[in-house]
């Protein structure tokens, strides 16, 4: 099987089982996607698949053969942080930094479904070409990343700053 992960194409030979999250962590050592409840309840296994964020943990690998899939790694470098990653340092969004990668690709594919007017529980007006990113909207849209040390707000923040273009 061809898997394209950040960029770089892998043939692997793996069980039809194999989550995503293994195939990611196990075969291919990328380790920034973590594995917190491996339920698909709390976000910290999120990747982009062409550019939609999904729980790995709950996605067979087999499923996303020939298809662009990015994580952490592939967001930015230690020597080039991606804007979004700057931001979180600079806000704070992150203290023990377990969900840290899944909030940042979780936000980066938030940002993609607003600019593309998919609507959450909360957006106003449903025909809207694109999602004002708001409070609630932020919030709504970011809820199924958790963060146990409870740096949501530095979160919000880095995401805000990122994300959303102020008006005035």
């Amino acid at each position: 099987m061809r898997f394209s992960v950040n960029g770089t194409n892998h043939d692997l030979d793996i069980d039809v089982r194999t989550s995503l999250l293994d195939l990611l962590r196990e075969q291919l050592h990328l380790t920034g996607t973590k594995k917190g409840c491996n339920q698909g309840a709390c976000g910290a296994c999120t990747v982009l698949v062409d550019g939609e964020r999904i729980n790995s943990c709950l996605a067979l690998a087999v499923q996303y053969q020939e298809r662009e899939i990015v994580t952490i790694e592939g967001v930015g470098t230690a020597d080039q942080l991606a804007e979004l990653q700057a931001a979180f340092i600079e806000h704070d969004g992150f203290q023990c930094g377990y969900c840290t990668p899944g909030q940042i690709c979780s936000a980066i594919g938030m940002a993609a479904e607003a600019r593309r007017g998919v609507p959450s529980i909360v957006t106003v007006n449903l025909c809207a070409e694109d999602v004002r990113l708001d409070h609630d909207e932020l919030r709504e849209r970011m809820s199924g990343n958790l963060c146990r040390c409870g740096a949501h707000n530095g979160i919000i923040a880095a995401v805000r700053e990122v994300f959303v273009e102020e008006t005035v």
